[in-house]
């Protein structure tokens, strides 16, 4: 018979903090108004003292700014910015307008605050309560000065993760919230705060994402870019992975020689900052770049016009001025890049793999592609897998390489597409970024922030679950 005990479960923290409110004096009762009454009333001067200060900065900031724009958080405001003349000044005046955007803001930074508020009223009325209880059995009630020790000894983790969550709360978790609300509201460049006022739509933006029409046609670039976007990060993630394993096989074979000046060739590459590297390779891949030159010299570019890839009409490749050919580019440019990185992952992992294996599939008479594809390649994937998940998100948010090679070189045909203000090439990142930076359509732009979202966390949730289920990673520890 199992004889373990178990803790009983720990009550909700607004089931804790009624029971003790309940049970406690008229101090404990005033807490959730006077919010330092508590502690007063067990001799925490300093500690009441603080509560009744915080609780002044909170009301303060409530009766300036809350209260008052959560007042016209349901309309978002109904006075617009006018010119009115004053008769006493007998001087043109701006009205007392509304302004959209502060009243987004500061309605949810007061909405946030209230609940941290609540939280705060329900621990202090919990904490007040135990004290009052331990002062009443003669137990030791601790002084401001061993709190402030409390929190740099045993509840030291509390004082190192307090300033990181804050630092997520302010410029995380409410920028992240404000983006959310704004795809809920039709602010464009129509309605530009603070000259414009813009109201909630519901969900009319993220319907928007799914009609193809003459007047709508952000449902046919929804799937065209997300389309690309897939493929893309697909691509750029797994050509870089085999390809910086093969290299690394490659370098790491018994039969290379100078094993360290290759290593050390590759790692230039990264020296190199990503951005220069970029801007660099779209100068030499432009119409009247290096490359075209050569290839127009050597006799590439007639070749390929005889075999129908480059147009009759055409001196050049379009490299990076037609689609197809600018896709392709895109991807060999991001391999160039990024398969110096995977050479030194896959040289660290493959360094690891024990030798006997590789003596037991010899001795067995496995040949070299059977050896790959049954020890090092499920050895790769087994502690490489956390990587090939984040490469892949990262690589749905590759906003550099896209931009910089194709900004003000590639410019769409598609006047579909021109008409939501994408592109062939554009990933929903870099669409993102231009609604928002050319046409500043924020509505639109958030919607899709909130979709890149959820397409990385449905992938995520997905791949993890997979990747770490029962006896997979175990499988060669």
């Amino acid at each position: 018979m199992n004889t373990e005990l178990h803790e009983p479960k720990k009550e909700f923290l607004p089931i804790r903090a009624v029971k003790g409110w309940l049970a406690g004096d008229w101090a404990i009762k005033l807490t959730p108004l006077f919010w330092g009454a508590g502690y007063l009333r067990v001799g925490q001067w300093i500690k009441g003292l603080l509560a009744f200060l915080c609780e002044a900065v909170v009301l303060l900031f409530l009766n300036q700014y809350g209260l008052v724009n959560l007042a016209k958080f349901g309309t978002l405001g109904t006075v617009k910015r006018a010119t009115v003349y004053n008769p006493q000044t007998m001087k043109n005046e701006v009205n007392q307008y509304d302004n959209s955007f502060l009243i987004l803001l500061f309605s949810l930074v007061a909405l946030v605050v209230i609940i941290a508020a609540v939280i705060l009223i329900l621990r202090m009325v919990e904490e007040s309560s135990t004290l009052q209880k331990t002062k009443a059995a003669g137990g030791h009630v601790n002084s401001f000065v061993e709190d402030i020790r409390a929190l740099f000894d045993q509840r030291f983790h509390i004082t190192l993760l307090s300033v990181p969550m804050l630092g997520i709360l302010v410029f995380t978790v409410i920028p992240l919230l404000f983006m959310i609300l704004v795809a809920f509201t039709n602010y464009d460049q129509s309605h530009m705060a603070p000259t414009e006022l813009f109201t909630w739509v519901g969900l009319d933006n993220f319907l928007r994402l799914f009609k193809d029409s003459l007047s709508e046609t952000f449902g046919y670039s929804f799937g065209k870019v997300l389309g690309w976007t897939l493929l893309w990060a697909t691509f750029a993630t797994f050509t870089c992975y085999f390809g910086g394993i093969a290299l690394s096989l490659l370098i790491n074979h018994k039969r290379t020689r100078v094993k360290k000046l290759w290593r050390t060739l590759f790692v230039v590459c990264i020296a190199v900052p990503q951005f220069v590297s970029l801007l660099l390779v779209r100068n030499f891949f432009a119409d009247t770049g290096i490359v075209n030159t050569f290839c127009a010299n050597v006799g590439i570019t007639t070749f390929l016009k005889s075999v129908g890839l480059v147009g009759s009409y055409l001196d050049h490749i379009p490299f990076l001025t037609d689609a197809g050919w600018a896709k392709f580019m895109i991807i060999l440019i991001n391999f160039w890049i990024g398969v110096p990185y995977l050479m030194l992952i896959a040289t660290g992992v493959l360094m690891n793999i024990p030798t006997e294996y590789y003596e037991s599939a010899k001795i067995d008479g496995a040949n070299a592609f059977q050896t790959f594809g049954r020890i090092t390649m499920p050895f790769m994937l087994s502690v490489t897998g956390p990587y090939l998940i984040t490469a892949f998100i990262a690589n749905i948010n590759n906003f550099n390489v896209i931009y910089l090679l194709t900004q003000d070189v590639y410019f769409t045909m598609d006047t579909k597409l021109a008409a939501s203000n994408a592109k062939d090439i554009d990933l929903l990142v870099t669409w993102l970024f231009r609604l928002t930076n050319d046409s500043y359509n924020y509505k639109m732009a958030s919607v899709i922030g909130i979709l890149v979202f959820i397409v990385c966390a449905v992938f995520t949730l997905l791949a993890f679950n997979y990747t770490f289920r029962k006896g997979v990673e175990d499988k060669f520890q």
